[in-house]
């Protein structure tokens, strides 16, 4: 559900990641035209970090 939310709304992505001034500065960036296209990436790779902070935290608390 998050990617499709980062495909259309990327500044979304941000505040539901829990990264509110990074979704401030993409919207800021998707507002222009061209800018649209460099929000979506970015906020498709911060989701990705953030799937693989998730992963990590859960294997480490596994081993605690």
């Amino acid at each position: 559900m998050r990617l499709i939310i980062a495909l259309i709304l990327p500044w979304l992505t941000f505040f539901t990641i829990g990264r509110p001034i990074a979704g401030i500065i993409c919207l800021i960036l998707q507002l222009t035209v061209v800018g649209w296209l460099p929000a979506t990436i970015w906020a498709v790779y911060a989701l990705s970090q953030y799937k693989t902070d998730q992963k990590i935290e859960r294997a480490l608390g596994r081993r605690a």
